[in-house]
């Protein structure tokens, strides 16, 4: 898995310009609604089996973080011409949380709570499933990939509004 989470870097690299230039770690939330895959996915990136990954909604209760470093051929061979005593690889942290449902922003389900965690990542990995299987739970009644989009960025959106009317209420 370490070129698909190259492969990921390279791509988060494009979409956050000049973040690890300035010697800070990428960091990515996974996100998506329950039981689409997101600590499978934690797993798969991190080469771990931190994040439970179950066949049941909310099985993730709290975060999963997981650092990957990410070796770069270009920076091996600066640092050997350079004679470097030490190379430090570009790093992304990876963040899995409980799947988002409708209403999340009000306090349904789990995810709710990890709504303002968004604001600290620099990209979001917006897990959705789009096959049917009878042997994986769904907490919907089918398999719709454009209404779970929706009710994620909703929620999202939801909970930036929420954040911006206590701002204006504070002013």
């Amino acid at each position: 898995q370490p070129s698909v989470a190259k492969n990921l870097v390279s791509l988060i690299r494009k979409l956050v310009p000049n973040k690890d230039e300035e010697g800070k770690q990428i960091n990515a939330m996974i996100m998506g609604i329950p039981n689409v895959g997101k600590s499978t996915l934690f797993n798969a990136l991190t080469t771990s089996k931190k994040a439970q990954a179950e066949n049941f909604p909310f099985c993730t209760i709290d975060p999963n973080v997981g650092i990957v470093s990410v070796p770069d051929e270009r920076l091996r061979k600066i640092s050997t011409i350079s004679k470097s005593l030490k190379t430090i690889n570009a790093a992304i942290t990876f963040v899995d949380i409980a799947g988002l449902v409708k209403g999340a922003s009000k306090g349904e389900g789990l995810g709710n709570k990890f709504l303002s965690h968004i604001r600290e990542v620099d990209t979001i990995i917006h897990l959705t499933r789009c096959f049917e299987s009878a042997k994986i739970q769904n907490v919907n009644k089918d398999v719709d990939p454009i209404r779970d989009i929706e009710i994620v960025e909703t929620e999202i959106l939801l909970s930036d509004l929420e954040s911006l009317q206590k701002k204006l209420e504070k002013n």
